[in-house]
């Protein structure tokens, strides 16, 4: 049974939401599945992802095949670099402790990148909402004509 790690849309129209689940790949995008794993909601800035990371790590392992968007969140919340580090571990390239050390120097670096990110989006957010210096999106126009 080919098995997929894929995204079910909830939510209404216009507002989407989306649970993270294993499910067999002949099955329907919102049809029945084996397990839910996580959630999505890419109407945040940055989008929120709550995601168990062990049992995603669980089922790559097993064999389960990511789809295009679900390959770029677990790898944004680390599972696939984890991933990597085990399997060097497996080939006796370094032990757990140094893997799990790497990991955490990734996700300490990480989490200070995303906490930049949300900081930079709520301060344009208020410059936008009291119209004050809030910046162009449109480029410098140029005295040339075309």
């Amino acid at each position: 049974m080919p098995v997929k790690i894929r995204l079910q849309r909830h939510g209404s129209k216009k507002r989407p939401f989306y649970f993270i689940v294993v499910a067999d790949a002949r099955a329907p995008r919102d049809g029945k599945f084996i397990q839910k794993i996580g959630t999505y909601n890419p109407l945040t800035v940055p989008a929120s992802v709550q995601l168990d990371r062990q049992r995603a790590l669980d089922w790559l392992h097993k064999g389960a095949q990511p789809t295009d968007t679900v390959r770029r969140i677990l790898s944004y919340k680390g599972v696939l670099y984890l991933k990597h580090l085990l399997r060097g571990v497996k080939l006796g390239l370094f032990d757990d402790a140094t893997a799990m050390e790497k990991f955490q120097k990734w996700h300490s670096e990480h989490e200070v990148n995303i906490k930049k990110r949300q900081d930079a989006n709520a301060v344009e957010r208020k410059a936008r909402r009291s119209g004050a210096g809030a910046p162009s999106r449109r480029p410098a126009e140029r005295g040339e004509s075309q």
